[in-house]
């Protein structure tokens, strides 16, 4: 029984390693666009807002560049930290729609669904279609499917402190 224990542990510790480096390259990403929106409001090259936001309620890329900045590119990093320590955090629970649940855990599903909104909308606003939307859109499912694997919701139970 030991041995299927310390398995089910190294295994549920893996799935949590392979989530930290799935929101750290989102994390990337979305820093560095969104940083670049941030900094080129006005748009670059051939990215013109004109061109590019004409369907959107937007004039800029300020908005979209401060939600994908923030949103998909500083959430993630607190909620590393979050699945790293496991540290309350009175912020954040307060947010946490699952209470029974750690934040961290709940804001991870948060950032799924936020980056298959945030394609979607893309898609939408963009009246457009890229394949990275396909791939951005399924590793927003991936993050969901990962998340409501049972070992992971076990491990960030509230009841469940230990580890």
């Amino acid at each position: 029984m030991g041995i299927f224990v310390s398995n089910t542990n190294y295994n549920c510790m893996r799935t949590r390693n392979l989530l930290v480096c799935l929101l750290l390259i989102l994390s990337a990403g979305a820093l560095v666009g969104g940083g670049a929106f941030l900094v080129f409001p006005e748009g670059w090259m051939e990215m013109t807002p004109e061109l590019v936001l004409q369907h959107s309620p937007f004039k800029n890329f300020l908005i979209p560049g401060l939600i994908l900045f923030t949103v998909l590119g500083l959430m993630p990093i607190f909620v590393v930290w979050g699945l790293i320590k496991r540290k309350d955090c009175k912020f954040a629970q307060a947010l946490n729609l699952l209470p029974d649940m750690h934040w961290a855990w709940t804001w991870l599903a948060y950032i799924g669904f936020a980056l298959i909104i945030w394609i979607y909308m893309q898609v939408y606003f963009l009246q457009g279609f890229h394949w990275l939307h396909s791939f951005y859109f399924f590793y927003g499912v991936l993050l969901l499917v990962i998340v409501l694997l049972k070992p992971l919701r076990k491990r960030y139970s509230v009841k469940n402190k230990t580890n």
